[in-house]
């Protein structure tokens, strides 16, 4: 799909809730796919760099099933800090997302 540089508004378009969890089954199949490598690469449990890769990639699953329940619930593509919905754009690229760009600039 080719990028139009002359858009500046964020489109409109919500995901629907079948379009949301696909995204998200996506996201999660790539974490998993991520901690099995990890477990492959022979390096031991203790070795700290491993560790932090680890527990970033149970952290973003975490948050992809809090998403899933987001879905569930009817709040998903919300954002948490100001109500607004987060834009599909947003979305697309952190599909468990709970914040927009600007809410999440300020909890950072």
């Amino acid at each position: 799909m080719p990028l139009d540089a002359s858009r500046s508004e964020p489109r409109t378009h919500r995901l629907s809730a079948q379009e949301a969890r696909q995204r998200l089954e996506h996201a999660r199949d790539t974490r998993l796919a991520q901690l099995r490598a990890l477990a492959g690469t022979g390096r031991t449990a203790d070795d700290g760099f491993l560790a932090e890769q680890k527990a970033a990639v149970e952290g973003v699953l975490a948050e992809i099933d809090a998403a899933f329940a987001r879905v569930a619930d009817g709040t998903y593509g919300r954002c948490e800090g100001c109500g607004k919905p987060v834009p599909a754009e947003r979305l697309e690229i952190l599909p468990y997302t709970r914040h927009c760009v600007a809410c999440r600039s300020r909890t950072a």
